[in-house]
């Protein structure tokens, strides 16, 4: 059993992470849709794990994503569909330096393993 927050609706998601933050300087700042993040780029000494999206009680969640104006996965603009992918399947990373909140999971295929972050926009959360 994980001591994280699972965070299950759009509200608890905005009551998190809807707070002032100021500008930050660190790798993630060009982060606005799904980028690919190294372990060696990301920022882990000023960042720290606040939530997770995951639900506990599913085995495999869905693949499919939410993009009812057209959007595309890696669209800045792009909603934030908690139940949709990659949402899913994402932590919720808080840094310490700026106040701001960061969408991480990773993606796997047959033979490589890719770190996907996002700078979490509340204005883009939807049901």
């Amino acid at each position: 059993m994980s001591s994280v927050p699972f965070i299950s609706t759009p509200e608890a998601l905005h009551q998190l992470a809807d707070k002032p933050h100021t500008d930050c300087q660190c790798s993630l700042q060009h982060c606005a849709g799904w980028e690919s993040v190294n372990d060696t780029a990301w920022p882990a000494a000023h960042l720290h794990l606040a939530a997770t999206l995951r639900d506990p009680d599913l085995y495999e969640p869905t693949f499919e994503e939410h993009h009812p104006a057209g959007t595309r996965y890696e669209s800045a603009d792009a909603p934030v569909a908690l139940k949709s992918f990659p949402y899913n399947r994402c932590d919720v990373h808080a840094c310490s330096k700026c106040q701001q909140y960061v969408l991480r999971y990773t993606e796997f295929g047959g033979y490589y393993v890719d770190h996907r972050a996002r700078r979490l926009n509340t204005a883009l959360i939807v049901d």
